[in-house]
């Protein structure tokens, strides 16, 4: 943690230097001792301190200064350290305006030149007043700031980043935190380039991409050679598996992942089931564990990036990325998952990031305390979601479309629920339309049981429905079926015929596509078991597969 800051002021050299020189002498070993000529230059350090969070325990500021007094200073700097103690050095001719300061800003003290010696007429006093500011002190957050709106897409695709990343960092809603506008007016921005993004080197971004904040964070987003023995396209369960056993058993491996390593289940904010954990883990930290398992193996992850495109070249897989490179391999792994449904009613689309979230979006729920949150969805990852919001929310009320939960959800989560006060489930219940201006406001809910429509005032709607796959850009390149989910194995097999284009003496692998050297693992795999366990399944036992596939093509 950076030491806090002793700032002294003062428009003379002789006088800055002798005050300096006492301060670190006496508190250099707890303390930062800063100097300043002027009230100008002092401000600028000041906001500097602020954009690297840095706090400032004392002001010791000369009265008499040319262009801005030490009171004048003081009025200015209060804003930007409220907390911190107030000192004015003065001339025996400045003590009434000493004593006036104490009312206009609050000074905790006057002391009168010269200060000698300082063991009797300065240290008694700065040591009084700064126990007194240890005494009281929070030490402040030290790492990333988000100062944003919590209505604003933007800041909720930020924080959301973020937090898929498992960086940590704070969050300063301009519309309620005073601290925001101080952050905000430190950093020389305004509210149009919202969200502002500042790093603990005081460095800052405005309204980044979420390239642009790896690149800052130093997160690996382009490949360090041209070819692999594996490249894995997804970083969930199934990719995280393929990963670490690929590696550990000697192939050169980079893992692609657009978003954030763990992808759908790191979004879990509890698994209870896995085997292994009898109290459980969150999706982060399962996601946390493989990540640093695999790369203690020596893979390679690339995040956030996408992969675009597939091309075969004999006996290769060439891969493009977004930012237009290639990376070729032997062979291809496609664990790509899955993602949540589109809500297709009214006013979803307008409104998505601004209260109407898809996935957990755990990132928003301490912006839900004591409001009524709603979830769609009746599968595990909206029990899930329903159990962690109600921790925040006054009321959670999930909306399931189906006639009960025992035929989409575990039974464990159904019991959590049933005992969990504050979760309301409404079965055979659908949203219709979601309302508001800049932020969601209402719902329309339709009742089929009793033909009823409802519109109930809403905060934020959380989104959990079905499985959408993310393969159109393998169209034309794999077999998929009418969902867009990836053909393998036995299921590429028709009338006991290879499927077409085909050009080995041997049937598809379990779990390889319709083109040699391409398998699939995990959610995205036609009729796979979509639970965590299973993709790590697939994702393991598909290694073995591409180790008989390299062993037939002479690598």
């Amino acid at each position: 943690m950076a030491k806090p800051a002793l700032l002294t002021v003062d428009d003379d050299p002789e006088v800055l230097q002798a005050v300096g020189r006492d301060l670190q002498s006496k508190y250099g070993g707890r303390f930062r001792v800063l100097r300043a000529d002027s009230g100008a230059s002092a401000l600028a350090a000041l906001k500097q301190l602020q954009l690297r969070n840095q706090p400032v325990a004392l002001f010791l500021v000369d009265q008499r200064m040319p262009q801005m007094s030490g009171v004048e200073f003081l009025e200015q700097a209060l804003p930007l350290f409220p907390e911190a103690k107030r000192v004015l050095l003065t001339a025996y001719a400045d003590t009434d305006a000493a004593i006036r300061a104490i009312n206009s800003v609050r000074t905790d003290y006057y002391l009168l030149k010269p200060w000698d010696p300082p063991e009797e007429r300065l240290y008694p006093v700065l040591d009084d007043l700064l126990d007194d500011w240890l005494a009281n002190h929070k030490p402040p957050f030290e790492g990333i700031r988000v100062v944003g709106n919590r209505w604003s897409p933007q800041s909720h695709r930020v924080k959301d980043f973020l937090a898929r990343q498992q960086v940590p960092y704070q969050w300063l809603d301009l519309e309620i935190q005073p601290e925001a506008q101080h952050l905000l007016n430190a950093a020389g921005d305004d509210q149009a380039h919202l969200p502002l993004v500042v790093f603990a080197d005081g460095s800052r971004l405005a309204q980044p991409t979420n390239a642009e904040i790896a690149e800052k964070l130093g997160l690996r987003t382009r490949a360090e050679r041209p070819f692999y023995d594996l490249i894995i396209v997804g970083g969930g369960p199934a990719g995280l598996a393929a990963a670490v056993y690929g590696a550990s058993e000697g192939l050169s491996t980079v893992m692609v992942e657009r978003q954030a390593p763990g992808g759908q289940a790191g979004s879990s904010s509890r698994i209870e089931n896995y085997l292994g954990f009898p109290v459980g883990l969150s999706g982060a930290d399962l996601a946390r564990r493989a990540v640093a398992q695999a790369r203690r193996f020596g893979v390679e992850i690339l995040s956030p990036q996408e992969v675009t495109g597939i091309r075969i070249e004999p006996p290769y897989r060439v891969v493009t990325l977004a930012d237009g490179s290639e990376v070729s391999c032997h062979a291809l792994l496609i664990a790509t998952g899955v993602s949540y449904r589109k809500l297709e009613v009214a006013g979803a689309e307008a409104l998505t990031g601004a209260g109407v979230y898809y996935g957990a979006a755990q990132s928003e729920a301490l912006a839900c305390s004591n409001e009524a949150v709603f979830i769609v969805g009746g599968a595990n990852s909206a029990g899930q979601a329903a159990v962690y919001f109600a921790r925040y929310a006054k009321q959670v009320t999930m909306l399931v479309r189906g006639e009960s939960l025992t035929a989409s959800m575990s039974q464990y989560l159904i019991e959590q629920i049933a005992q969990t006060e504050n979760i309301v489930v409404r079965t055979r219940t659908s949203v219709t339309a979601v309302k508001g201006e800049s932020n969601l406001e209402a719902i329309t809910v339709h009742d089929d049981a009793t033909g009823e429509t409802q519109t109930l005032p809403a905060n934020s709607l959380f989104i959990l429905i079905g499985a959408a796959p993310n393969t159109d850009w393998l169209a034309g390149v794999v077999e998929r079926d009418e969902r867009g989910f990836i053909l393998a194995g036995p299921d590429l097999m028709r009338d006991r015929r290879r499927p077409r284009g085909w050009t080995l003496d041997r049937d598809p692998f379990l779990l390889e596509t319709s083109v040699p050297g391409i398998f699939v693992a995990g959610d995205v795999r036609c009729k796979s078991v979509k639970r965590v366990a299973s993709g790590v399944g697939e994702g393991s036992i598909a290694v073995q597969f591409i180790h008989q596939y390299l062993s037939k093509v002479g690598t």
